[in-house]
């Protein structure tokens, strides 16, 4: 299991300066994208387009703290600006507002919830900006926010935060939704020792960031990969020739692989446990035989419930004695939380 977002530090985070344009002469290599990026070696004339250079080194490291791929948050930020500038420019925002014009802009929660991507929003303003900006982070993922609390403060150029505006957004708001919707879940839970879990219902190509943000709700992380774990479910079952065989067939193969193995019917069990299965995933049992498969398993194996489960009836299956409750509505189903961007005048 991957460990939970740090904790957070007293009070606002300090201003932090990210450079996103070429360095002065007197500072290659300082700041901004860090010596391994083109735009640290000194010339005007090595300076690479800003979607093309990499993260603040900052911000990678806090990233790679929260258990991200600062380099894959950096494909997918680039991926977001890309998609939305289509191999142009934003038109209304070039037509509509001065070149060398600066603004302060907060992102806002609209309404209450637990936050999660701060540190993804940044990176896509990151590869959007064209010239240093400041951030100043008031809270940190996995917190919960309230209806009007400012987020994150950022200072830069206006047309960058506008071209960046939608694209840091939909990834704030959708992790947040996220996580959001798995603290829920783990409020449900609580006082047992039953836990929430997620499942590889995710959008493709944001897997990780959207199991980064369960984790900032307080879930936990089911398997992130067809390689990284065993599931044998009912096509694997039919394919084998029967439960048991199916088990055995992945155990034989892949021995040092963890293994799950799920199951419709009560009488599965007692065999699974004789040939030594571990792991056990309850699909669609109702209250009263999921009491009774915990019965049987008597602690011999981790039990998971799966299956139609709900809110309302969370706690219900965890006061069976379950481990884990897999929901795939985590991130499959979330609605994103309402967070906006305000751009202000600065203060003096």
């Amino acid at each position: 299991m991957t460990s939970p977002p740090p904790a957070r530090p007293p009070g606002d985070l300090p201003l932090l300066q990210i450079r996103s344009g070429p360095p002065a002469d007197d500072d290659a290599g300082a700041g901004g994208c860090g010596p391994a990026c083109g735009c640290a070696h000194g010339e005007a004339a090595s300076w690479q387009d800003p979607l093309e250079c990499g993260l603040d080194p900052e911000l990678a490291a806090l990233l790679d703290a929260a258990g991200l791929d600062p380099v894959q948050v950096e494909d997918i930020a680039h991926l977001a600006v890309e998609e939305d500038l289509d191999q142009g420019v934003d038109v209304t925002t070039v037509a509509t507002v001065p070149e060398d014009a600066v603004a302060v802009g907060d992102f806002t929660a609209r309404q209450p919830g637990t936050v999660a991507g701060l540190h993804v929003a940044e990176a896509v303003l990151s590869v959007v900006c064209t010239d240093e900006f400041e951030v100043e982070r008031h809270c940190q993922d996995g917190d919960r926010v309230t209806a009007g609390q400012r987020l994150l403060t950022v200072r830069a150029r206006t047309r960058d935060l506008l071209t960046g505006e939608r694209s840091a957004l939909n990834l704030l708001c959708r992790l947040s939704g996220i996580a959001t919707a798995t603290r829920a879940w783990t409020d449900a839970l609580e006082g047992t020792r039953t836990r929430v879990r997620d499942t590889r219902k995710t959008t493709a190509g944001l897997r990780a960031l959207e199991k980064y943000a369960v984790r900032c709700g307080g879930g936990v992380n089911h398997r992130s990969s067809l390689a990284e774990a065993a599931l044998v479910k009912d096509n694997h079952v039919v394919a084998a020739g029967g439960v048991v065989a199916a088990f055995r067939a992945v155990r034989e193969e892949f021995p040092d692989v963890p293994v799950q193995v799920e199951v419709d019917r009560l009488e599965q069990i007692p065999p699974l446990l004789e040939a030594g299965a571990q792991s056990i995933l309850l699909d669609n049992f109702s209250l009263a035989d999921t009491r009774e498969a915990v019965r049987l398993v008597a602690g011999r194996a981790v039990l998971e419930s799966s299956g139609g489960l709900t809110l309302a009836d969370a706690r219900a299956y965890a006061e069976t004695g379950v481990d884990y409750l897999a929901v795939g509505a985590l991130t499959h189903s979330a609605p994103a939380l309402d967070i906006g961007l305000d751009l202000r005048e600065e203060r003096d």
